[in-house]
């Protein structure tokens, strides 16, 4: 059933079912969008567009956003956490006269339950490692072994620092263990690139 969704469109950022994403409001439309969604149901609907700059076209996917925690401060800005519920495939967009963009879409089935094998879990967890310390991070790999499949896969293609076409890709996957390959490949692509960098500097 088509669904009609008041969006976000920023880039370089996705939201994934399950996780959290904290953002502070302060552009006109988007307070203006921020007011409507805690008037209505408290949802904001997280989009990259094709191309960093107003109006550009949106990508097919993104993922719905709950706000959960808000604080509305005395100038009009929001700091708040959208709670990602369900990702959505763009029908269309909308005309409207709203200050924000909004777009007819179709909310997508993620299964909630899937799982990795152990196997698998084991080979992300050691690549992820490489990637680390390839990218000089510090990281609690004892909270990381706590976390579950969905939850770690989801997490880390939500925060890594890859360009915003790898990022899409990871948020269009459309399953847990197709994101986890993707997100293998992505880390080592991105750690050879590094380090290819780095050579070319050192010579």
């Amino acid at each position: 059933m088509a669904k009609r969704l008041s969006i976000f469109p920023l880039t370089g950022t996705i939201l994934l079912p399950g996780l959290q994403l904290p953002l502070h409001l302060f552009e006109p439309r988007y307070r203006a969008l921020a007011s409507d969604a805690l008037a209505r149901d408290r949802r904001i609907a997280m989009i990259q567009p094709q191309r960093p700059e107003e109006g550009a076209p949106l990508f097919e996917v993104g993922c719905v956003g709950r706000i959960g925690e808000f604080e509305a401060l005395d100038d009009g800005r929001f700091n708040l956490v959208l709670e990602g519920e369900q990702r959505f495939r763009v029908l269309r967009e909308l005309d409207v006269s709203t200050p924000f963009r909004q777009v007819e879409a179709e909310l997508l089935e993620d299964d909630d339950d899937e799982v990795l094998s152990s196997i698998e879990r084991a080979s992300f967890e050691r690549e992820a490692k490489k990637f680390a310390d390839t990218q000089s991070y510090s990281v609690d790999w004892d909270s990381v072994a706590r976390l579950d499949d969905m939850a770690l896969i989801n997490g880390v293609s939500q925060i890594a620092p890859f360009d915003p076409a790898a990022k899409q890709a990871l948020l269009e996957a459309d399953d847990l263990r197709t994101r986890c390959e993707l997100l293998v490949q992505l880390m080592q692509f991105f750690s050879r690139r590094d380090s290819d960098d780095d050579r070319v500097t050192l010579q």
